[in-house]
Parts: structure tokens; sequence; C-alpha cells
């Protein structure tokens, strides 16, 4: 079991270009099935998987509590190892076929309202270089809705002076993402007074490329740019649960209200289906029906 994993996490990586965080989530996925297997003598190599062993795992995560979704990702984890095992005959057949992934709710994704944006960018003390460093991001993140892997991932070269910004995303696909004035405005800020102050604090640290520091002068992490948003969103809106994830879809709600089309929205988002896209016109809806509802006299 071990020896296919790792071919076939390696191929996830080298071949088809996922990003680490996705092959780790894939290995985690695996691994606990595998191991659930061994542990009640079920299976002990993949191609001795039956149905009713994927069942019994689906059916032990369900009594773990785990969430809808978790389960679904845990099983699509599982569907992808087996394509890949059939197509080199590792396997002769696919012990997750008809087996059905538990339904979804459906959840319109979270996004901050006009109001509550300006307050959350405002948010950042300019007197420092932390504060520069965190409006810069802030507002990078809304003006073009970069993930946050991207946005750890952008150089001072990339994104100095820069009005469009190339970027390379889920499946090493590279797109363009537009930088505003405002966003622009804030990186030059940051560049010229604030990471040079976050540079001096760690010896040796003036070859650092990457656009974004921590307060130790070395590049920033996903994890700390969440907490950075998070920390800001409950200082502004008071709202938990806010990440920077609701920027990106917070850039596309706008644009969309705004009137953007939909395609250039995918464009922007870098969405390989206009499927992924579509969930934010069910957004921009419910927001005119809200309007609608408050402002037409004869609504109710």
């Amino acid at each position: 079991m071990d020896a296919a994993l790792d071919a076939f996490l390696t191929e996830l990586s080298e071949a088809r270009g996922v990003s680490p965080a996705t092959s780790r989530g894939y290995a985690g996925d695996l691994q606990q099935c595998a191991g659930f297997l061994r542990g009640e003598r079920l299976a002990q190599r993949w191609d001795a998987v039956r149905p009713a062993h994927i069942r019994r795992f689906l059916a032990h995560l369900h009594g773990k509590a785990y969430a809808r979704a978790t389960i679904s990702r845990k099983l699509s984890s599982l569907r992808a190892l087996y394509r890949y095992l059939a197509a080199r005959g590792l396997a002769a057949s696919d012990p997750t076929v008809g087996i059905r992934a538990p339904r979804q709710p459906r959840r319109l994704p979270r996004f901050l309202y006009e109001n509550d944006l300006e307050k959350l960018l405002s948010s950042p003390d300019p007197a420092t270089p932390l504060g520069l460093r965190d409006r810069a991001l802030l507002e990078t993140l809304y003006a073009t809705g970069l993930r946050v892997g991207e946005l750890v991932s952008l150089t001072v070269e990339q994104a100095g002076g820069a009005a469009e910004l190339r970027v390379v995303g889920k499946g090493r696909k590279e797109r363009l993402v537009l930088l505003g004035r405002t966003a622009q405005q804030a990186i030059g800020r940051y560049l010229a007074q604030g990471r040079p102050q976050l540079l001096a604090r760690r010896p040796g640290a003036e070859e650092e490329k990457r656009l974004f520091l921590n307060a130790r002068g070395g590049p920033l992490t996903d994890r700390s740019v969440r907490r950075v948003v998070h920390r800001h969103v409950l200082k502004a809106c008071a709202q938990h649960g806010i990440g920077p994830h609701a920027l990106r879809h917070t850039f596309a709600t706008h644009l969309l209200d705004a009137g953007a089309d939909l395609r250039a929205v995918q464009e922007l988002l870098g969405h390989a289906s206009l499927a992924s896209t579509q969930i934010y016109t069910h957004v921009t809806r419910r927001r005119l029906r809200e309007v609608y509802d408050q402002a037409h006299p004869r609504a109710r």
C-alpha cells in the first residue's frame, strides 16, 4: 500500500502540478484509509480492497462525526488513487464505483459588504512597518482575488510598481491579475517605509525576494496571512470565520455586483470551470432581493 501511495503522490506533484497543500491533503486522506483497512484486517493491498471495505471506512468516518464535506473529500481522494492504479494495471477494479458521496448542503460563500470592507482596509496602523505591510496585504487580496498561496509567493520584482501581475495558481496554470491604483499605492508605501525596517531585523536578509515579510524579516507564510486577516476582521468588523478566502469571495461578488462579465471574473479568479464562478451569481441575486425587500414599498 505504501509504495503505491508514494508513487501516486509523486505523480500528483511532478506530472500534474498540484500544490504541496493539495498533495498533503491526498496523503492524509489515503494514509488514514490505509491505516483503517489494515487495522480492521480488511486488506493489506489496494487491489484487494472491495466496495464493502470502502463503505465501512466511510461509515467509520460518519461515526466519528466527520463533516460531510470531509467525508466527500476523502472519497474523492480514493477515486483519484484508483484511477491512477487502474491506468497502470495495478488494480483490476475500482471499489469506489457506485458509492455516493454524502449530499452536501449548498452554502453560499461568505463575503464582506462594502462598508465592512472599508473598515477592514483602514484597520492597520500606517505608522508601523507591520501596519504598512498589513494594509498592502489586505489591499492586494481584495484588488486581485489571489489565493493565499499565490499571495505569499509574490516577489518584490513582480509587484513593485506593477499594475498587472502574472501568477501561477492551481495546476501550475499561469494567469494575469490586475492591481488597482489604491493597491499599488499601498504596496509602494510598504516597499519604501515598511519592508526595509522588517528586513533590518534579520541579519543577511537583504537578498530576500518575497514581497511580504513577517515581523522577523523572513517570508510570510500561509498561516501567518490567515492570522493577519482574522485579527483585522475581528478588530474592524467584529466578525468571526472571515479569512483570506473571504476576500477572494468579496472580490468576485463586488465585481459581479458592478456588472462585470462572468467569464472575465472566471479568468481573474483562475477557475478552470465557469460553474465554479457561477456560485457568485447566487450571492448577487440574494443581495438584490435584500435591497428590493428593504426599498420597495410593495415588496412585502
